[in-house]
């Protein structure tokens, strides 16, 4: 069965790269990327040999790389078919010889690859005498066998989750994950520098050395100063986690093989009800059946979900991290606005090819204005919350109390010039989001995008142009004490900017159905 789920990949593989001239190219990239980045961390790790820092560097590296084992197949669960087990449950399999057949099967590919050079180039820098490459002749591929299955435990406990609505909304969201986990890694290294350098690491690599698989690599390093008992005891620690990963998958097989599924009981009790106990806070009408419907999309549209959360992260780590670097400032805190105010932007586009029965609703400029002011509020319910604790957040990590108000009063006057802009550039430069793959625009409509969300924001900066000029004045005439006034005026001003663009907007969108659901059904 091994020799058949190692054809049974290879032929996945081949199959997959005959479909198109641009998968092949997607792949071949993918390997030179991979074989790129793996080589010079290869040739790194070799010329860490002898160095003093060479486990404080191996260790957490391997760490990291367990992690990504572990979190990638939650959100590509459709990047391996071999990942779904679901899709032998038919046959007449034994878990023990799959678990087998799967376990080498996974050792092909790009990603088993980079884990051995990584291992192998981890073991090496440490690896001193005789001891040293016994045990690294052991840790290397324990540690790539530890990875491998982890990442297939993971996939196996949670198949029928990730093949499911909301395992594309995993999958949506792995830019956010990305994007995150970037920042970290760069708040990360600047505090490390901040810290003296690579020597603030040695007490993270003497935790991490006991965590598997990382401890194999610390087993090495154990064998290679002649602490033989530590090195057993890390390595036998690395083999236990290996022998532990794989009864979890086996026990995950065996209950996907045997266990009913959607398929097969009844998905939901007879006579069940949704309650709509939210929906009965809403105002009356369509202003409530409108603001309804756009907090839905946030919930459900993997798309729009992918962009709120991306928002809101996003708005918080910017100025909570320059605030942790001690390199911000409190008036960080109104990109918050700014990231929250982009969600007016192309309101129609999230409806695709539905917006005719949105179309069908609007007969005169004051229907589109009160759509447009529903979709606003909508917005509202979670930019003004969110926007003010962000600046509370950061203004309290600054211990900047007194600036609190004006700050406040920009982020408002931010706000509401973005939900101007947004609803003018909504109705003047619609554009479809496709809701197959990763792309956010449809083909052709790159530009209009471009438009709408770059030409929107200098908009919205020129429209905040006077309680800038007003913030500006009072802190250049010495009139610091007054700048609370910023707080009543720029809410004020923010929302008469509101209304003013929504009122603007109102007769262009009466009048633009027709262009407005041609260029949002191209998706």
């Amino acid at each position: 069965m091994t020799t058949v789920l190692v054809q049974l990949k290879l032929a996945l593989l081949r199959n997959g790269l005959r479909q198109s001239a641009g998968r092949r190219a997607a792949y071949i990239a993918s390997l030179l990327a991979a074989a790129l980045v793996a080589a010079l961390q290869l040739l790194g790790l070799i010329l860490l040999h002898g160095n003093a820092h060479a486990a404080t560097i191996g260790i957490p590296l391997t760490t990291l790389l367990a992690l990504g084992w572990a979190v990638l197949p939650l959100f590509f669960p459709s990047g391996d078919e071999t990942l779904d087990p679901t899709r032998l449950a038919m046959l007449p399999l034994r878990p023990d010889p799959l678990v087998r057949g799967l376990l080498v099967a996974s050792l092909v590919g790009i990603g088993p690859l980079f884990t051995l050079c990584l291992a192998f180039g981890a073991a090496y820098a440490v690896a001193h005498g005789a001891a040293g490459a016994v045990v690294a002749v052991l840790a290397v591929p324990l540690t790539v066998l530890t990875c491998v299955a982890l990442a297939r435990t993971v996939a196996a406990a949670n198949i029928r989750l990730l093949t499911s609505r909301k395992g594309r909304d995993l999958a949506v969201l792995s830019g956010l994950v990305i994007a995150v986990g970037a920042q970290l890694v760069n708040f990360g290294v600047q505090r490390l520098g901040a810290a003296g350098g690579v020597d603030a690491l040695d007490p993270v690599a003497k935790v991490l050395g006991w965590i598997p698989p990382a401890s194999a690599i610390a087993a090495v390093d154990a064998a290679s100063k002649a602490s033989y008992g530590t090195a057993l005891a890390q390595l036998a620690l690395c083999a236990a986690a290996l022998l532990t990963l794989l009864t979890l998958w086996r026990r995950a097989l065996t209950r996907l093989m045997t266990a009913p599924d959607g398929s097969t009981i009844e998905a939901a009790s007879p006579g069940r009800r949704r309650t709509r106990a939210g929906a009965r806070l809403l105002p009356e009408g369509r202003t409530g059946t409108v603001m309804e419907r756009s907090l839905r999309y946030v919930w459900r549209d993997p798309k729009t979900k992918a962009a709120w959360v991306t928002s809101l992260a996003i708005g918080l780590i910017v100025p909570v991290f320059n605030a942790l670097q001690g390199t911000g400032t409190v008036y960080f805190a109104c990109f918050a606005s700014g990231m929250l105010g982009i969600q007016m932007y192309n309101q129609f586009g999230q409806d695709t090819s539905a917006f005719w029965m949105v179309a069908m609703t609007i007969a005169s400029p004051k229907d589109a204005y009160t759509e447009l002011r529903a979709r606003a509020y909508a917005l509202l319910l979670i930019t003004l919350p969110y926007a003010t604790l962000v600046t509370v957040v950061t203004t309290a990590m600054l211990d900047a109390w007194p600036d609190l108000p004006e700050v406040l009063g920009l982020s408002y006057a931010l706000l509401g010039a973005m939900l101007a802009t947004g609803a003018w550039t909504s109705a003047r430069f619609p554009y479809s989001i496709p809701q197959e793959g990763y792309k956010n625009v449809a083909p052709g409509q790159a530009g209009l995008a471009w438009i709408s969300i770059f030409g929107g924001m200098v908009a919205a900066a020129l429209l905040c142009t006077p309680v800038l000029a007003l913030t500006i004045t009072l802190h250049a005439t010495d009139s610091a004490s007054w700048t609370w006034i910023l707080l009543p005026i720029g809410a004020a001003y923010g929302a008469a900017a509101t209304v003013l663009g929504l009122r603007l907007a109102a007769p262009r969108t009466a009048d633009r159905l027709p262009e407005i659901l041609l260029a949002v059904s191209k998706g």
